[in-house]
């Protein structure tokens, strides 16, 4: 169901007293999605999880309970990132690789040829 016309305006108002007041949070507002949100949970789970499997390579040999900590570590990590990601589906991942290539000129996702041909392009 839309939106009245004065339901508009009144939302059209709190959103500019939003800018107004604090630019910084409502920009940060207007730029999270649940796709960033899911895929920031997905790499901390990622991290988590390697740093279990290190954790558990190193107290497995010397204490038991040490190990199976880490085990279960990884696993509810492993668990998260599962949730995470289908929470995102192909359509998050489809907008965070987007948006990874549409950022700057210095982004490291960009294809080194463009770079090669940048730095030697010739001026004739």
């Amino acid at each position: 169901m839309p939106l009245s016309e004065h339901e508009q305006r009144i939302l059209h108002e709190l959103e500019q007293s939003l800018y107004q007041e604090d630019p910084d949070f409502a920009e940060r507002v207007r730029s999270e999605t649940v796709y960033r949100h899911a895929g920031r949970y997905c790499i901390w789970s990622a991290l988590v999880f390697v740093a279990a499997l290190v954790f558990m390579f190193f107290s497995f040999a010397s204490n038991l309970a040490l190990g199976f900590v880490g085990v279960v570590v990884m696993f509810l990590s492993g668990v998260v990132f599962a949730n995470n990601a289908r929470r995102m589906g192909k359509a998050g991942i489809d907008d965070i690789s987007r948006s990874l290539h549409t950022r700057s000129i210095n982004n490291p996702v960009h294809d080194p040829r463009d770079w090669i041909r940048g730095r030697f392009h010739r001026d004739d």
